[in-house]
């Protein structure tokens, strides 16, 4: 199929919805539950139910199984494996610019939903799941950005919306940040000993949510230089100065996976990462007694 010409109508975001509901209405013809689905082609029922909604771009391997499982027949499965190579090849150079930061919050909200585990990494700032409002529209209200003030609240109350997440549902959240990442002072001290307490309360609470500090004290062996979520085995969004890519390849996926073990083991969780939490909140209230 490589080399095969490419339409416009199978590239973009009309393209691979129409892939999603072809192989939903598929199932459908087969009279098949996700479940069923899902063992027949050896994905999980949380993967069927992602791909059907477009929340996951199949793979063509993924597309030639659900054809086989679902019993497509030939001369439609060849549209649909042509349609989810054009679309990977789409995926394998897209960088998502951005510049839209309320809509691309409003997508990691969603995709954070979909998955089972969310792992996340960020190396210089505190991680947008667990920021307060105030840290936030410190980040966004960059006057550099040239972005609106109506995109900088859509922007905060979409990255609430991902902190409410914390609280509720099924998704289980490993959040990763070094001690350098507190350290960068944001706004005001005022400021960073609120977040850093928000942050402590959430790592006291447990519950689907594991905060992970890695402390400065801690030697490392990993460089990881950019922020990074990895959504179960399905994709990873990395981000970049000027841009956020969504990455869905397999030796990616499993690049990405591996580092955040290794981060995972230098990190130290639950009481000891209060601990830590409770002593850099005390030395930013320290500056703002001075």
């Amino acid at each position: 199929m490589t080399g095969s010409p490419r339409a416009s109508t199978d590239r973009g975001p009309q393209a691979r919805d129409r892939l999603a509901r072809a192989l939903r209405e598929a199932r459908g013809r087969a009279k098949l539950s996700g479940v069923r689905a899902g063992q027949a082609a050896g994905m999980s029922q949380s993967k069927i139910s992602k791909i059907e909604r477009s929340l996951l771009l199949p793979s063509v391997d993924d597309v030639v199984e659900l054809c086989r499982v679902y019993e497509i027949p030939k001369t439609e499965r060849t549209k649909l494996l042509l349609l989810a190579e054009s679309l990977r090849e789409e995926a394998s150079a897209r960088v998502i610019m951005a510049r839209g930061v309320s809509q691309f919050q409003s997508r990691v909200t969603q995709l954070e939903a979909a998955a089972a585990v969310v792992r996340s990494y960020e190396p210089a700032l505190v991680l947008g799941a667990l920021q307060t409002r105030e840290y936030t529209r410190c980040i966004f209200d960059d006057p550099r950005d040239k972005v609106s003030a109506d995109e900088v609240e859509a922007a905060i109350e979409a990255r609430q919306e991902r902190h409410r997440a914390l609280r509720a549902g099924a998704t289980r959240y490993v959040l990763i940040m070094p001690e350098g990442a507190l350290r960068w002072h944001v706004g005001s001290a005022s400021i960073m000993a609120k977040q850093i307490e928000q942050i402590a309360t959430i790592a006291a609470r447990g519950g689907n949510t594991e905060v992970g500090i890695i402390p400065w004290t801690q030697p490392v062996h990993v460089f990881p230089g950019h922020a990074f979520d990895v959504y179960d085995e399905d994709a990873v969004v990395v981000a970049t100065e000027t841009a956020t890519a969504t990455l869905t390849g397999a030796a990616d996926i499993a690049t990405y996976i591996d580092l955040f073990g290794e981060l995972e083991k230098l990190a130290c969780f639950g009481d000891e990462a209060v601990e830590h939490l409770e002593r850099i909140a005390e030395e930013y209230h320290q500056l703002t007694r001075r």
